[in-house]
């Protein structure tokens, strides 16, 4: 009977996520009537090769799994796995973070390639969980959050989501923009790259009806552009290995790069992401109700994330060093942007074996459309999981892109010739990715965290503790940029009390989001207890 009233009290208490319908065929239960929007249909998804060895059957959620050992490693595998991950590491390459890449060479030189190395390792920590709640749940953040919360709370965090990546896009569709500019030497103003970078959302409805690798293939060609161009770069600067090597190894922070420091840590995470990389997992026919399946995929997706990510970091690090060994030190030094970077390397370089302008423009093109299109990718994955709507691939793409053209298209007009305006409007964009990252990391960790939703591949003691030191560093790298913003922007007396009002709803929003969970399991036990 105590058992019987603990089941009970249980299920009523519990989030409806550890009740979601889901596909049969991937190892979950579907409710009659009921169809709910999803990553990828099962007819999209790429089919992962299994060995006959492991065909246990068995529900992940309850251990009920058969005795069999997880498959040998396979290469093959791996090699059909690869995918999720690259696109995934498009965020840590994106033109905001070729900016504080090279800003970060310039004024700080070869000293913050270390707190670079460990950015990148947090992002992967970060990436790593969400590419594991979706493979264990079968569904993706912004689902799994319409469930988890009350409608007033996941709206708000829909709201969230929507304005981090319309201001991701907009910095993307810039520095896409600004590298047409830069490749038709001038002849193609700012904002006729902005309509141009517009259009690029047709070019990844085209390539997705062809199927889902041969998109990962387009971004992968991107990668490697950029890769190769920065490459190029690297070995025409020619920076010194030695430094590179002791600003690698050893930490070092002066205050008069914290600016810099602040700049590459809050780059790394970009709300946006987080949400994309749980769905892209979804992209492999992977059976939640063979615990080895999820097992294996999880192992997997870890290691393709890792070399995606390692790949990202080298590229950082060439940017990074190009400009340490080009303006450290410089007069220049405090001045250079993404536009004017190349006339920077240009006038410094000049063309040796190749035009470094013209270089610097082809790779920050492939980081501008990659980054824009892979956004669009996100924003259909956030409208249609915390909305539910069943809308055509198509219709939801141009919703998302329509949301960050029109504004970009004046940003371009009015700033097309005032860098330092520019640069205020980046550092503005930046604030307003760093006030989302509490709203898409907490819910990240409690989601990962519990056993509800993750079964038996809820993360551990351990893992939550790191994670949540990970999560709290983030948050207060970011709340430093809000609080210098705010300080040199608030002027008045009016201004300053309605930033203040802001504020308070804000961080109770973030302490609701944070001890929610905590009164949840209160109550579960209390019920339980009376129960008995």
């Amino acid at each position: 009977m105590a058992s019987s009233a603990s089941n009970e009290a249980e299920e009523k208490l519990l989030p409806s996520a550890s009740s979601s319908p889901v596909d049969d065929e991937d190892g979950l239960e579907e409710e009659e009537g009921v169809e709910e929007e999803r990553a990828y249909d099962s007819d999209e998804k790429i089919v992962i090769a299994v060995s006959s060895d492991d065909d246990e059957e068995g529900d992940p959620r309850s251990g009920d799994v058969g005795a069999g050992g997880a498959p040998p490693f396979s290469w093959r595998k791996l090699w059909r796995f690869t995918g999720p991950g690259f696109l995934m590491s498009i965020a840590f390459l994106d033109p905001g973070n070729l900016e504080g890449d090279l800003q970060a060479g310039a004024i700080a030189g070869y000293s913050l390639l270390w707190l670079l190395l460990w950015a990148t390792t947090m992002g992967l920590l970060i990436q790593l969980l969400s590419a594991r709640l979706g493979v264990a749940t079968g569904r993706h953040l912004a689902e799994l959050c319409r469930d988890e919360y009350p409608r007033w709370a996941r709206v708000a965090l829909w709201v969230m989501a929507e304005m981090a990546l319309i201001g991701a896009d907009i910095q993307e569709v810039i520095g896409s923009a600004i590298a047409i500019k830069i490749i038709s030497g001038g002849w193609i103003p700012l904002w006729a790259g902005v309509v141009i970078t517009a259009f690029d959302c047709f070019i990844f409805l085209f390539l997705e009806n062809y199927g889902v690798r041969k998109l990962e293939a387009f971004f992968g060609i991107l990668i490697a552009t950029m890769g190769i161009s920065f490459a190029i770069m690297f070995g025409e600067t020619q920076p010194s290995a030695k430094e590179l090597l002791l600003g690698i190894i050893v930490p070092k922070l002066h205050t008069k790069t914290i600016r810099q420091a602040v700049g590459v840590v809050g780059c790394v995470i970009m709300p946006h992401n987080v949400f994309l990389h749980s769905a892209l997992v979804q992209s492999r026919k992977i059976n939640t109700g063979k615990k080895t399946r999820v097992r294996e995929a999880i192992s997997y997706f870890s290691i393709e994330s890792t070399l995606a990510l390692a790949v990202s970091f080298i590229i950082n690090v060439f940017v990074t060093t190009v400009f340490a060994k080009g303006f450290y030190g410089s007069q220049e030094a405090g001045n250079i942007g993404l536009e004017n970077a190349g006339q920077f390397l240009q006038k410094k370089y000049g063309a040796r074996l190749f035009p470094i302008l013209y270089i610097w423009g082809i790779g920050l093109l492939a980081s501008g459309q990659s980054s824009t299109i892979t956004g669009t990718y996100a924003g259909q994955f956030i409208m249609g999981g915390f909305l539910n709507l069943r809308l055509r691939k198509w219709v939801r793409a141009m919703i998302t892109r329509s949301c960050a053209i029109v504004p970009t298209i004046i940003v371009a007009l009015f700033f097309d010739t005032e860098n330092a305006g520019m640069d205020a409007l980046n550092e503005s964009l930046n604030v307003l990715q760093s006030v989302q990252i509490p709203f898409v990391l907490i819910p990240l960790i409690t989601l990962v965290s519990k056993e509800q939703v993750m079964g038996s591949f809820k993360i551990g003691p351990t893992a939550k503790v790191v994670s949540w030191v990970v999560v709290v560093f983030l948050i207060a790298i970011n709340g430093y940029l809000l609080v210098t913003f705010f300080a040199a922007e608030v002027h008045g007396p009016l201004f300053g009390s309605t930033l203040c009002m802001a504020l308070a709803v804000y961080v109770a929003f973030v302490i609701y989001l944070v001890v929610r969970e905590t009164t949840f399991y209160n109550r579960l036990i209390s019920a339980v207890s009376r129960s008995s």
